[in-house]
Protein backbone atom coordinates (compact mmCIF):
# COMPACT_ATOMS: atom_id res chain seq x y z
CA UNK A 1 0.00 0.00 0.00
CA UNK A 2 1.41 3.76 -1.00
CA UNK A 3 0.51 6.61 -0.52
CA UNK A 4 -1.10 9.24 -2.65
CA UNK A 5 1.71 11.00 -3.94
CA UNK A 6 3.44 7.98 -5.75
CA UNK A 7 0.63 8.18 -8.26
CA UNK A 8 -0.80 11.65 -8.22
CA UNK A 9 0.52 14.91 -9.87
CA UNK A 10 2.60 12.85 -12.38
CA UNK A 11 4.92 11.76 -10.10
CA UNK A 12 4.71 8.43 -12.13
CA UNK A 13 3.98 9.51 -15.41
CA UNK A 14 7.18 11.00 -17.74
CA UNK A 15 10.32 8.63 -18.76
CA UNK A 16 14.11 9.80 -18.67
CA UNK A 17 15.23 10.82 -21.99
CA UNK A 18 17.45 7.90 -23.53
CA UNK A 19 17.33 5.19 -20.69
CA UNK A 20 13.60 4.34 -20.79
CA UNK A 21 13.83 4.00 -17.36
CA UNK A 22 10.86 5.80 -15.10
CA UNK A 23 13.40 7.54 -12.58
CA UNK A 24 10.63 9.76 -10.98
CA UNK A 25 8.76 6.11 -10.71
CA UNK A 26 11.99 4.76 -8.92
CA UNK A 27 12.98 7.28 -6.50
CA UNK A 28 9.32 7.70 -5.59
CA UNK A 29 9.14 4.53 -4.93
CA UNK A 30 12.17 4.65 -2.79
CA UNK A 31 11.61 6.97 -1.17
CA UNK A 32 7.74 5.65 0.07
CA UNK A 33 10.33 2.88 1.47
CA UNK A 34 12.53 4.89 3.10
CA UNK A 35 10.24 8.15 4.51
CA UNK A 36 6.51 5.68 4.93
CA UNK A 37 5.29 8.79 7.35
CA UNK A 38 6.32 11.34 4.77
CA UNK A 39 3.53 14.13 3.84
CA UNK A 40 2.86 14.18 0.40
CA UNK A 41 3.17 17.82 -0.28
CA UNK A 42 6.73 17.05 1.70
CA UNK A 43 7.55 14.16 -0.44
CA UNK A 44 6.79 16.28 -3.73
CA UNK A 45 9.95 18.84 -2.47
CA UNK A 46 12.72 15.83 -1.76
CA UNK A 47 11.63 14.19 -5.28
CA UNK A 48 12.27 17.25 -7.14
CA UNK A 49 15.03 17.83 -5.20
CA UNK A 50 16.07 14.05 -5.81
CA UNK A 51 15.75 14.55 -9.82
CA UNK A 52 17.00 18.35 -10.35
CA UNK A 53 20.57 17.35 -8.56
CA UNK A 54 23.06 17.14 -10.97
CA UNK A 55 24.57 15.38 -8.48
CA UNK A 56 22.05 12.24 -7.62
CA UNK A 57 21.25 12.11 -11.53
CA UNK A 58 23.58 9.25 -11.59
CA UNK A 59 22.88 7.71 -7.86
CA UNK A 60 20.61 4.61 -7.46
CA UNK A 61 17.06 5.50 -6.35
CA UNK A 62 17.45 4.52 -2.99
CA UNK A 63 20.28 6.29 -2.58
CA UNK A 64 19.23 9.35 -4.48
CA UNK A 65 16.08 9.17 -2.65
CA UNK A 66 17.94 8.94 0.84
CA UNK A 67 20.56 12.07 0.06
CA UNK A 68 17.56 14.44 -1.28
CA UNK A 69 15.35 13.07 2.19
CA UNK A 70 17.86 14.23 4.37
CA UNK A 71 18.96 17.49 2.32
CA UNK A 72 15.54 18.83 2.69
CA UNK A 73 15.15 17.92 6.28
CA UNK A 74 18.24 19.21 7.66
CA UNK A 75 17.66 22.31 5.48
CA UNK A 76 14.12 22.60 5.80
CA UNK A 77 13.57 21.66 9.23
CA UNK A 78 16.34 22.50 11.53
CA UNK A 79 18.70 25.44 11.90
CA UNK A 80 21.39 24.17 9.91
CA UNK A 81 21.52 27.12 7.42
CA UNK A 82 21.39 29.49 10.26
CA UNK A 83 24.56 28.27 11.55
CA UNK A 84 26.31 28.67 8.38
CA UNK A 85 25.03 31.65 8.14
CA UNK A 86 26.41 32.48 11.72
CA UNK A 87 29.91 30.76 10.41
CA UNK A 88 29.85 27.27 11.50
CA UNK A 89 31.67 25.22 9.45
CA UNK A 90 29.46 22.59 7.72
CA UNK A 91 30.61 19.70 9.90
CA UNK A 92 29.61 21.69 13.54
CA UNK A 93 26.38 23.03 11.88
CA UNK A 94 25.38 19.21 11.01
CA UNK A 95 26.99 18.03 14.30
CA UNK A 96 24.25 20.71 15.93
CA UNK A 97 21.37 19.88 14.70
CA UNK A 98 21.53 16.11 14.36
CA UNK A 99 18.77 15.50 17.35
CA UNK A 100 16.92 17.71 15.15
CA UNK A 101 17.37 16.38 12.01
CA UNK A 102 16.46 12.38 13.49
CA UNK A 103 13.03 13.49 15.32
CA UNK A 104 12.17 14.69 12.01
CA UNK A 105 13.71 11.79 10.22
CA UNK A 106 12.14 8.95 12.66
CA UNK A 107 8.50 11.08 12.51
CA UNK A 108 8.94 10.18 8.57
CA UNK A 109 9.52 6.74 9.42
CA UNK A 110 12.77 6.52 8.51
CA UNK A 111 16.23 5.54 9.95
CA UNK A 112 18.11 7.96 12.25
CA UNK A 113 21.73 8.90 10.92
CA UNK A 114 24.31 7.87 13.53
CA UNK A 115 26.38 10.32 15.12
CA UNK A 116 29.77 8.94 13.42
CA UNK A 117 27.82 9.17 9.99
CA UNK A 118 26.19 13.19 10.86
CA UNK A 119 29.06 14.44 8.23
CA UNK A 120 28.51 12.33 5.56
CA UNK A 121 25.09 11.83 4.31
CA UNK A 122 24.45 14.92 2.19
CA UNK A 123 26.36 16.05 -0.82
CA UNK A 124 25.71 19.54 -2.32
CA UNK A 125 22.16 18.66 -3.78
CA UNK A 126 21.18 22.60 -3.81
Amino acid sequence: MGTDWESAGGVVSGRQEGDGVNRREAVAAALQRLAPRLPDFEAESVLDRALASPGLRRAAPENAAWLALVAFARHAFTDYDDLLDEGYDRDSARHFVLDELNAVLTGWGARPIPEDQADSEEPDTR
